[in-house]
Parts: C-alpha cells; sequence; structure tokens
C-alpha cells in the first residue's frame, strides 16, 4: 500500500500544562499537583499524529525566534514530520496554558504569537498542498490562510479535512472547499445552534461530518444518507487535551490509505483512546501499532 501524502496546514505551540485535583474557578487558586512543558499546538499535534499514524506528512507553520521554537522545530522533525516548510518569525512563539483536573478534563487558554504572523501562503507551500493526498487543517491560524489552502487542495483534486476549532465564523468559500468537517459538540452547537441530538445539522453546511463525542464515541454523517454511531474505545483517561488532535489525523490517514469512513472514524476512535492514556500532547499521540491494538472492527 502506497504511503498516504498528508499536509497539515495549523499551529505550533508550547504547552506549559500543571494537573491539579479540580480545576480553578475565577478568582480562585488551586494548589496543583505536576507541571510540564511539552511542544503542542493543533496543527503540530496533528501533523505529529499523522506522521505517526503512518502518513508521510509535512507541516505548513510558523513558531517564533525564541527558545521555545528551537524546541518545536526539534519535536516536529524527531516525530518524521516534514519541516522544510516551517517558517521561524521574528518575536514569541504560540504558547498554550493547560490546566487539567483528576478526571482528565482540561481548560486551555491560547496566545497565538508567530502562529498569527501565517497571513499568506508561498507558491512553494501551495504546490505542496496541491501534491498531497489529504490536507488538514484548523482554525488557531487566520482563517484567510486556511481558506487559501483549502481552495488550493480543492482544486488540485486534494481531500480536504477541516477540524473546525476553536469555533469562529467560517467563510463560505471555506465551506465550499471542505470534503469533510470534524467538530465537536460545542463547535457543532456554534455552527448549527444544535447539538449532539441534531448532527445531521452539519449536513447543511458540507457533504460530510463528524461529530466527536468525547467518551460517548462519535457521529459520523453524510449526504448520501449515512448516520452511524462509532462508539468509544474504554480506556482509563489521564489527559484528554490531544485526543481530538490524535482522532482528526488518524480519521485523514485512514481515509487516505482508502478505507470507507465509517471504519475510518473506527481507527480514528482508537487513536483518541490510545492518546488519553497519557499527560501532555505531543508526547501522548499514539503510533500505528497502539492504534492498531484498541481499533475494533465493524460488527
Amino acid at each position: 500500500m502506497r504511503q498516504t501524502r498528508v499536509v497539515v496546514v495549523g499551529s505550533a505551540n508550547m504547552d506549559l500544562v500543571a494537573t491539579a485535583p479540580a480545576l480553578p474557578r475565577p478568582g480562585e487558586t488551586t494548589l496543583g499537583t505536576d507541571f510540564v512543558m511539552v511542544p503542542g499546538g493543533k496543527g503540530a499535534n496533528q501533523a505529529i499524529a499523522a506522521a505517526r499514524a503512518g502518513a508521510a506528512c509535512t507541516f505548513l507553520g510558523a513558531i517564533g525566534s525564541d527558545s521555545f521554537g528551537v524546541t518545536l522545530r526539534a519535536r516536529i522533525t524527531a516525530a518524521g514530520v516534514d519541516a522544510s516548510h516551517l517558517r521561524t518569525s521574528y518575536g514569541a512563539s504560540g504558547v498554550a496554558l493547560v490546566m487539567v483536573n483528576a478526571e482528565g478534563e482540561n481548560a486551555i487558554l491560547v496566545t497565538p504569537g508567530a502562529n498569527g504572523s501565517m497571513t499568506a501562503l508561498t507558491e512553494a507551500e501551495l504546490a505542496a498542498v496541491r501534491d498531497a493526498d489529504v490536507l488538514v487543517a484548523q482554525l488557531e491560524i487566520p482563517v484567510e490562510t486556511v481558506t487559501e489552502a483549502a481552495v488550493a487542495a480543492k482544486d488540485a483534486g486534494t481531500r480536504v479535512v477541516l477540524n473546525a476549532a476553536p469555533a469562529i465564523a467560517l467563510p463560505p468559500e471555506l465551506l465550499a472547499a471542505v470534503d469533510l468537517l470534524v467538530v465537536n459538540e460545542n463547535e457543532a452547537q456554534t455552527y448549527t445552534g444544535r447539538g449532539r441530538d441534531e448532527p445531521q445539522a452539519l449536513l447543511d453546511l458540507v457533504p460530510r461530518a463528524v461529530l466527536t463525542l468525547g467518551g460517548q464515541g462519535a457521529w459520523y454523517g453524510d449526504r448520501e444518507g449515512t448516520a452511524v454511531h462509532v462508539p468509544a474505545v474504554p480506556v482509563d483517561t489521564v489527559d484528554s487535551t490531544a485526543a481530538g488532535d490524535a482522532f482528526t489525523a488518524a480519521l485523514a490517514v485512514a481515509w487516505g490509505e482508502g478505507r470507507d469512513l465509517v471504519d475510518a472514524v473506527r481507527w480514528a476512535a482508537a487513536a483518541g483512546a490510545a492518546c488519553v492514556r497519557r499527560l501532555g500532547a505531543s508526547v501522548s499521540l499514539p503510533h500505528r501499532a497502539e492504534i492498531d491494538q484498541l481499533y475494533v472492527p465493524a460488527p
């Protein structure tokens, strides 16, 4: 089987992760238990996850000229991701402040830093998009750049997977280029005004959609009439921070390899489950063998 070529365009952040028995409320100081500093950002996470899941992955993004940027580039490259197009922008790298409670739930504050400098793509970056099997994008960089990448991909016959997070207003030309939308319940509520009870509303926006439901699994539907609930793979949750990134990347890889999309969602669910068993974002992203171990085929 030919290795799937995936291009990820998105953010790279340094994640400052603290754990505590409970998340602090506004105005409250809570005593934590552990602290780790881990390279992350939805774009970098999904690029690393795609490479570990078996794809030939290229990452399009920007890091700062600070020490965080040096670490981010080294970690992305060490994961087997092609970082030849990764830009260095003068100033600070993106930073995410992540708090995780004893149940693995989290609260995250992101400052974009260098990610905000991704205001347009170069011809070399657009060529990489056009040459890929699948483009994966999120919304932690300027939406104009995401739109530019998606339109170029669509015109070239490259499949476009959009993880529309964080939820923002989506330009019509971006939605028109999306082949598969991936959102969680909060994002679905923002985009459609409806939640898990009416996931089909996502199909008013795009031809195919996945609604992730955390511990309840995921829903997949398309305009051809498919509507399937895929259950979650039961595991002990330590940190759910990067679970959605592992899910989205594995979904894109599986689809690019030619799997039926319902089966691709099942494989992605296994990737998300494998991810939540460890603390930290990029360090928790599973390798292909781990995903295969948890994968549950359709009965």
